[in-house]
């Protein structure tokens, strides 16, 4: 049933603001904005290895029932090389620490978690099983 992963929304106040601190914090610019780049609903970046999907959505459309008083959700972990310094560059940028680094108990496997300015909770893994898949789908082109 579920085939993968298509987009993740995160829900802002201010989309521009929070589509300049991504764009930094991402180092790509969006490839789609709507309605314009001045007045911005909805901007969505694609990133990492598979062009997966960021989008930063206007936190008036936040489903009902959904918080924006307390951090909701779930926590998407998004695979980087090196956790500490991903968390430590996130922190620099103005996220906020909410789980520092730390190793799992098995071997390779690392997760940190913060907030970025915005209240959306952004979980960093280091993943021998996604690096393992990468090889492998390397290995079939």
């Amino acid at each position: 049933m579920f085939r993968g992963f298509t987009t993740i929304n995160y829900f802002v106040d201010d989309v521009r603001k929070a589509a300049e601190w991504y764009q930094q914090v991402l180092d790509v610019e969006p490839y789609f904005v709507r309605p314009t780049a001045d007045d911005p609903m909805y901007v969505e970046f694609r990133v990492g290895d598979s062009d997966d999907e960021l989008g930063l959505l206007d936190g008036r459309f936040r489903p009902a029932g959904y918080s924006d008083a307390e951090r909701a959700g779930a926590v998407m972990h998004w695979h980087v090389d090196d956790v500490r310094e991903a968390y430590e560059r996130l922190l620099s940028l103005g996220a906020e620490s909410l789980a520092a680094p730390r190793d799992l108990e098995a071997p390779g496997w690392v997760i940190a978690t913060v907030a970025d300015p915005f209240g959306n909770v952004i979980g960093l893994m280091h993943s021998p099983h996604y690096v393992e898949q990468l090889g492998d789908m390397s290995a079939q082109n």
